[in-house]
């Protein structure tokens, strides 16, 4: 009968035990796991014994953290074995052979919420503090496993190897959900007031810079200042002074036939040389135009701008047309939003002018405007306009409206083919309608 009874307490104590290693292992699996590097560069500035833990830790994040990993679940899975081995017997030397079944529904629940569930909660909520407590111990762990774990990863790395390629490179729908993972991130960070909605934009839209094409930026056709070959210099002139921009295409019969472009720097230098009576262009003062088309990524015009040292290019169509221009302001104010000089006036292409109510300008991007009323909807179109001429598959004219989900859309300007006002006006989605008449 002692026999028994000083069993029943050594496997007990001994199962109590097994289950505390697996808290902290579990634990510490998860804090290593859920680091957040800028956390532990801030607390290696601290100093002292907190800051030499702390340059432990990140040492171990950098440069061990497959070891790390390995050990924790090398010891996890065979104290999880261990404790329900023990389990099985404790509980059979109790109840008899049905001891098996309540030992493994028993440790079974024991084993994920107590040494599994709770501990990685715990451990997630705050990564570094339970971090910098363990890795001592850790540490020892790993010297102490390390026979075993340099086994376990040379049997994974040849495992690897027969799987996958070593160069293997991430497809583009991987990539892409990446993308959508930090974007999530971001804007969790944004909920949580750790960013504004500034910078938020700013991460996301460089995150996302490289799905950009030169038709996300374009600047179209019709709104192209351009002036012909045979111009004299004071058309040029004027046109620079109108237009306010700084690089102008010169084209030779019509704008499809781009023969290069102007800077106004070298047109100024003319001026002083031959003074403003020269009747013509020189040639030599044109510099050749740069080409693209409008599926270029705006990641790799970005690119030949600095390779060709320019700032402009044109975009080209399918039948060697001009679609418009691209130029180092479109793409970095669609990274970092509309960026004003001196000569520029700020436009709100969307404003409130009652309740639901607002006037947008058409040249704005469909996706801004789709953000701005909250739609989760995709587009062909780059801007409002294209979006308003696709929705009534014709010319727009003045007082043509359209309902789009939850928005009546009256066009309330148009010129030359194209609208360029609009008003939209929100209306409450059916179900909340109909709680309202309820």
């Amino acid at each position: 009968m002692n026999t028994d009874v000083a069993f029943i307490v050594i496997s007990s104590i001994s199962l109590v035990i097994l289950l505390v290693i697996g808290t902290f292992l579990s634990a510490s699996e998860m804090a290593f796991s859920s680091l957040r590097r800028a956390r532990i560069n801030s607390l290696e500035e601290v100093g002292g014994k907190k800051g030499q833990r702390a340059k432990l830790v990140a040492f171990m994040y950098d440069e061990q953290f497959d070891r790390v990993i390995s050990t924790l679940l090398i010891l996890n899975n065979t104290i999880a074995i261990a404790a329900a081995t023990l389990s099985a017997t404790l509980f059979v030397h109790l109840i008899g052979d049905w001891g098996y079944l309540f030992s493994t529904i028993v440790i079974s629940a024991i084993v994920v919420v107590f040494t599994d569930v709770f501990p990685k909660s715990m451990a997630k909520e705050r990564p570094e503090r339970i971090a910098l407590a363990v890795a001592p111990i850790v540490r020892f762990l790993m010297v102490l496993l390390k026979p075993i774990n340099l086994g376990v990863l040379k049997i994974r790395n040849k495992l690897s190897k027969a799987f996958t390629s070593v160069e293997t490179e991430a497809s583009e729908d991987e990539q892409n959900m990446r993308g959508q993972e930090l974007i999530y991130m971001v804007g969790e960070a944004a909920s949580d007031g750790a960013i504004d909605e500034e910078n938020q934009a700013l991460i996301t839209n460089a995150i996302t810079f490289n799905d950009f094409e030169a038709w996300d930026v374009i600047t179209p056709r019709v709104d192209m200042v351009s002036v012909p070959f045979d111009a004299d210099m004071a058309t040029i002139a004027e046109t620079f002074i109108e237009s306010g921009y700084s690089r102008i295409p010169v084209y030779e019969n019509s704008p499809d036939n781009i023969k290069g472009v102007i800077h106004i720097r070298d047109f100024l230098g003319q001026v002083v040389t031959s003074g403003a009576g020269s009747s013509r262009l020189p040639e030599e003062i044109i510099s050749p135009a740069l080409f693209t088309v409008t599926s270029a990524k705006v990641s790799d015009v970005l690119a030949l701008f600095k390779d060709e040292q320019s700032h402009m290019a044109i975009v080209t169509d399918e039948y060697g047309g001009t679609e418009g221009i691209v130029t180092m302001d479109d793409i970095l104010e669609r990274l970092v939003g509309d960026i004003l000089d001196e000569s520029d006036e700020a436009v709100d292409e969307f404003v409130e002018i009652g309740e639901g109510k607002y006037k947008v300008l058409c040249s704005a991007y469909v996706t801004d405007m789709f953000a701005h009323f909250g739609i989760k909807a995709e587009s062909e179109s780059n801007t409002v306009c294209g979006w308003i001429m696709d929705s009534l598959r014709r010319i727009p004219e003045v007082g043509d409206s359209f309902t789009f989900e939850n928005l009546c859309v009256t066009v309330t300007k148009a010129e030359s083919r194209r609208a360029e006002e609009c008003i939209v006006e929100v209306t409450p989605p059916p179900e909340m309608t109909g709680n309202l008449l309820s």
